[in-house]
Order: C-alpha cells, then structure tokens, then sequence
C-alpha cells in the first residue's frame, strides 16, 4: 500500500483498521514512528522491511504473530521487547538490524527460526529462555558484538552456522541436552576460547 514511499515520515492509522497486509510499509525509509492500532493481531511479512529511520516500535500483546522479515534491516532500532502473546521467531524477522543492542525473548517463544537475527551487530547479548527448543541455521550468524551465550538444557538441535561470524564471543555454555551440533555452527568465531 505504502511500500517504497521514501519521504514518508509519520502516519496514523485509526482504530477501525484490523488488519495490513504484506509489505505495507516496506522501505519507508524516512519513517521515524508508528503506533500499531489496537485491533490488529499480526504484524505481517515484511510490514517494516528496510524502514531504516524507525527508532523503536511498541509491540502490543494483541499481537500473536509477527510474520517473516516483519522487521528486516530497521537499521536504527536500539531495543526491542516481544510480548508473551509471541510463540516464534520467525525467518529474519529482526535481521539486519545493526543498531539493536537489547532483545528480551517471552517464555513463550519455543521457536527461533533460520536468520532471525542475522547481522545484528550491535546486540551484545542474549537471554534465550528455556522454552526453545532449537536454534534455526544462521540464527545469531554476524552478531559481532554478542560476547557470551547460555543455550538452555531445552534446546536438542543448534543448526547450520547458527553462531558463525560472531567475532567477539568469547564463551558460549552447551548443555548435555544438546544432541546435534550442524556444520560450522560456529564458524569463525574468532575470539572463542
């Protein structure tokens, strides 16, 4: 609807608005704030993609699913808070994001899916609760700054370079729950030690 419109700054959308599709406001690249209107329960694939002046956005708890890429390369993010109404992360949903310092995942998360947070090189750390159950392939890959890792006794399976190319971290704890650990989950991990 409003994707590619460069010079838009600020929009408000009414309460009678309860659903907005795909890509609505990607590469709004000049948007520097939205308020989600109260009757909308999901945040739809690439809503936000590449909105690289939005600061922040308030995810409300009626939102029960934020969809693949929702929130790709909002590259002036510095925290974000999921609410509990949240079960998944899903493919790219917070990738790119290069100023995100802070992320608290909800317990009930149970799924963090492949690239969800790819190149998200501010972020120093993350808590992962021990609802996951496994960590989808290149998950946390480019995290540069992310120092430590605990993964939770509940995760069975970390994927595929999950952790590659995070060059600051120095410690990361696996526990005995863990089964499988794929191809260069932890590739280029410079500062391992």
């Amino acid at each position: 609807a409003f994707y590619g419109c460069s010079s838009l700054t600020q929009i408000t959308i009414p309460s009678s608005v309860t659903a907005i599709g795909e890509c609505a406001f990607g590469r709004c690249s000049s948007l520097k704030q939205f308020i989600i209107p109260p009757f909308i329960t999901e945040i739809g694939d690439s809503l936000f993609n590449l909105c690289k002046s939005l600061p922040q956005i308030i995810i409300p708890s009626t939102i029960t699913v934020i969809g693949r890429g929702a929130f790709y390369g909002c590259e002036s993010f510095t925290q974000i808070t999921i609410p509990s109404s949240i079960t998944a992360i899903k493919y790219q949903t917070f990738a790119r994001c290069e100023a995100l310092k802070q992320v608290t995942i909800p317990s009930s998360v149970t799924e963090i899916e492949s690239n969800a947070f790819y190149g998200c090189s501010s972020l120093t750390q993350i808590t992962i609760p021990s609802s996951i159950k496994s960590i989808g392939f290149y998950a946390f890959s480019k995290c540069q700054s992310l120092t430590q890792i605990t993964i939770p006794s509940s995760i069975k399976l970390i994927e595929n370079y999950a952790f590659s190319d995070c060059r600051s971290l120095t410690q990361i704890t696996i526990p005995s729950s863990v089964t499988e650990i794929q191809q260069s989950a932890f590739y280029f991990c410079l500062s391992l030690k």
